[in-house]
């Protein structure tokens, strides 16, 4: 009877944890203490983070809302968004700005619109804001507002398109044999004002004319024929200044903002 107590003893073995897990719980210890060193030596990058969680949540299907990692109203704003999309923002803010007021000066402001778009700042001229119908010699009256865009631009380095559009109304005339070569010079008489009269640098302005194959509304209503008669300056973005506006619009994505920067949906679908 001894006997058999003695035995059920040795079988239970001692109590308390298993050995092995002594072994196991100095291991987590170390481990803790490693990543905890590795952490206090770390700074947080607040911009990078916030794009690694908003292109996580986009693979995985995460949609916006709900509890966040980080309390985003704790970072300052100008912490989240790069100093260089601040700059590129500011600059075209004045641009559009005194665009916006000369347009209103000189009462064109139904026949001039300022648009950043995924190339850059695109400044529309509608109908007959800067040519009469059928001509390619721009209006005495539109000479002061392309005197403020060209001054504008010469004070910048990026590059320029200048882009011609006309509506589907056929032309044929011995100087015009189609709409193709209205809307090519009417974009070349912009380039040769801002070349011979601003003194911008050629080597930073190009010229396409579209002819009617580009419009922007059906060539449906003498509304929307004019609105296609048109000429866009576009100021270029370079690649870097794209990829700071990209980060900003990921930056107000994450932090639930209701008014995202200009590129929302523009430039981000480009990847980058």
């Amino acid at each position: 009877m001894a006997g058999s107590k003695r035995k059920k003893k040795a079988e239970s073995g001692p109590g308390g944890a298993p050995l092995w897990m002594i072994t196991y719980g100095d291991m987590m210890s170390l481990l803790l203490c490693f990543f905890v060193l590795l952490f206090s030596f770390s700074t947080l990058d607040v911009v990078r983070f916030r794009e690694v969680i908003v292109e996580l949540q986009g693979a995985l299907g995460v949609l916006s809302g709900g509890p966040m990692v980080l309390n985003m109203g704790d970072v300052p704003q100008q912490a989240i968004i790069p100093a260089q999309a601040v700059e590129v923002k500011s600059q075209i803010s004045e641009f559009k700005e005194k665009i916006d007021e000369k347009a209103e000066e000189e009462q064109m402001q139904d026949s001039v619109e300022t648009v950043l778009d995924q190339r850059g700042l695109r400044i529309r001229f509608t109908d007959k804001a800067l040519f009469d119908l059928g001509k390619a010699e721009i209006k005495p009256e539109a000479f002061p507002i392309l005197r403020v865009v060209g001054d504008e631009i010469a004070s910048m380095s990026n590059p320029v398109l200048v882009e011609g559009h006309t509506d589907d109304w056929p032309i044929s005339t011995p100087q015009f044999p189609s709409n193709w070569e209205l809307s090519t010079a009417r974009a070349t008489a912009i380039i040769h004002y801002f070349i011979e009269d601003i003194g911008i640098d050629p080597t930073r302005l190009s010229a396409a004319g579209y002819s009617m194959y580009h419009p922007v509304a059906p060539n449906t209503t003498s509304e929307n024929k004019a609105k296609n008669r048109r000429v866009d300056i576009i100021i270029l973005l370079g690649e870097n200044d794209k990829a700071a506006l990209r980060r900003e619009d990921r930056a107000n994505t994450l932090m639930g903002l209701e008014s995202p920067g200009a590129y929302s949906g523009v430039i981000m679908d480009e990847g980058e």
